[in-house]
């Protein structure tokens, strides 16, 4: 992993190149990566991805919900999410193409059900000499939905459920490895209580950073 990478914990640094299971462990206040790195938060629809990083991000930040808020806020509000939801995802994956490209710092949420968009991300960053970073928040089913139903924009009990299984097939994966994913340069798993504590995602050196 490139030098620059790594976390600030409260005083202490966590190793990179490693996957560090925070879910049950005292949470840090601060995940610094390297000034150029790029992040990848996953987990379930609700389970607190954009609230995590519109909250504690200052970077740019590549998130499909900003972009269904745009289109909802020129079309009328009798038309419903399906009927645009093809070009809400084109003009996000528009966005999320030019914005790994340009390099520099970058934060994007990912649900995990595209793995070939994913997997471009990585080898595109791995390019750029950046760090790649993923962060799964592990949520109970449950929790998740409820969080959905809290911002008014549930999911179908059959999209849902799709994404349960992919998310359960990436928690159960992460959890029993022992190091990051090929061509990853660190995991962090947190809890959707643990997410919470975050106070800040930065990027760049700071002192208790990893050097």
């Amino acid at each position: 992993m490139r030098d620059g990478s790594g976390f600030a914990a409260r005083g202490a640094s966590l190793r990179p190149a490693k996957v560090h299971d925070l879910r049950a462990a005292e949470m840090p206040e601060v995940l610094r990566y390297g000034a150029c790195d790029l992040l990848v938060v996953s987990g379930l629809p609700g389970a607190g991805k954009s609230t995590l990083m519109s909250r504690s991000a200052r970077v740019p930040l590549i998130d499909s919900q900003h972009v269904r808020a745009k289109f909802q806020a020129r079309l009328p509000s009798w038309m419903p999410y399906p009927v645009f939801r093809p070009c809400v995802r084109a003009a996000h994956y528009v966005r999320l193409f030019r914005a790994v490209r340009a390099g520099g710092p970058l934060v994007v949420q990912d649900c995990g059900t595209v793995p070939g968009v994913r997997s471009w991300i990585a080898r595109t960053a791995r390019r750029q000499g950046r760090g790649v970073h993923l962060l799964f928040i592990d949520a109970d089913p449950l929790d998740a939905r409820a969080g959905q139903f809290a911002r008014g924009r549930a999911l179908s009990p059959r999209q849902f459920d799709r994404h349960r299984v992919i998310a359960r097939r990436a928690r159960e994966f992460l959890s029993q490895a022992s190091a990051p994913p090929r061509g990853w340069s660190s995991v962090v798993l947190l809890s959707r209580a643990g997410a919470r504590e975050i106070v800040e995602i930065a990027f760049g050196n700071a002192p208790g950073a990893m050097k």
